[in-house]
């Protein structure tokens, strides 16, 4: 799955519009490296998103009263 930005778009921003949790941001950033050092994206960035399976392990972690 992959995401194209519009322009303004933030980490955690793209997060919380895909997944609705902004703390995913870190699995976001790690499928895409080359763009580590963007804190803010123009327009037109094609990213890699995690799937499923990465986000309900994430969730597993989580303390119960975080889920």
């Amino acid at each position: 799955m992959t995401y194209t930005t519009i322009q303004g778009d933030t980490w955690d921003m793209i997060a919380y519009k895909v997944f609705s949790d902004e703390t995913l941001m870190i699995q976001i950033m790690n499928l895409n490296l080359d763009y580590i050092d963007v804190s803010v994206f123009s327009a037109g960035t094609v990213l890699q998103m995690p799937e499923a399976s990465v986000i309900e392990e994430t969730a597993s972690d989580l303390p119960p009263w975080k889920v």
